[in-house]
């Protein structure tokens, strides 16, 4: 299914024995265009700590009850690695945070999720706290990075300027998600003056370039294309109707 990431801020998040809080942001791979963390306000609960949670964990996101549920207890949530959403996520924080609940690495294999195509398929119950120590002792022997430069927030990128061809276009106005593998499908793009606000969707394969110091990302498409783009209608889920007039517009496979 595919959700606007606006709309799944601010929806609560539930463990297996009750609530932990709402979504507040998602750090995604700039690379992949994959949302790899949901960041989590856990509110009075835990005195507004913010926590990751990965979409290995996520169980069922339910859009229209504006709620998301996760196969973790309040406990596990509660004693994971701290985040200062202050800084870059470092690579030793990603790594922690996956050996702390027993999660391989994403960036550890062929796949979208490493050894996997889709994140749900990597859950499994939580190991015995040897087995968590011995699998983190073994995984840190590997040479890291130290914060991983491809990870971005969304509520950061939300608000960049799009160009093409030297024409400033809109701005980016949010991103749709594929809740079964979690990749952006599309970024939804609002334009500015000469089209009197109107929204339409671009793939982000169509990126050819992001500037993160002047907030610009570039699209390799072209001012009149975008002008007679089909309209998007955020009151509407993306159809498959849908998706195909657009690639079909921009002569995208």
């Amino acid at each position: 299914m595919l959700i606007n990431a606006q709309n799944l801020k601010g929806a609560a998040i539930i463990a297996r024995d009750g609530a932990v809080g709402e979504i507040d942001d998602f750090y995604f791979d700039d690379e992949k265009w994959t949302v790899r963390y949901l960041v989590v306000d856990t509110g009075p609960w835990l005195f507004s700590r913010k926590v990751l949670i990965s979409p290995i964990s996520i169980e069922k996101a339910d859009e229209a009850a504006n709620r998301v549920f996760v196969n973790l207890t309040r406990g596990q949530v509660k004693d994971s690695p701290d985040i200062d959403t202050e800084k870059p996520v470092s690579r030793q924080h990603e790594t922690a945070f996956l050996d702390y609940y027993g999660y391989p690495y994403y960036w550890g294999g062929p796949y979208l999720w490493g050894d996997s195509a889709f994140p749900a398929t990597l859950s499994m119950p939580p190991a015995v706290e040897s087995q968590i120590a011995a699998a983190a002792t073994a995984r840190r022997r590997e040479e890291e990075e130290p914060y991983d430069e491809h990870l971005r927030s969304v509520n950061e990128v939300n608000g960049y300027y799009i160009e093409t061809s030297g024409d400033e276009i809109g701005h980016v106005d949010d991103f749709i998600l594929d809740d079964k593998d979690w990749t952006f499908r599309f970024i939804v793009i609002k334009t500015g003056g000469w089209l009197s606000g109107r929204k339409t969707l671009v793939s982000p394969r169509w990126i050819e370039g992001i500037s993160w110091n002047e907030s610009k990302m570039f699209v390799s498409l072209i001012r009149d294309q975008i002008a007679s783009s089909p309209e998007y209608d955020e009151s509407s889920p993306v159809s498959r109707e849908y998706e195909e007039s657009l690639h079909r517009h921009y002569g995208k496979q």
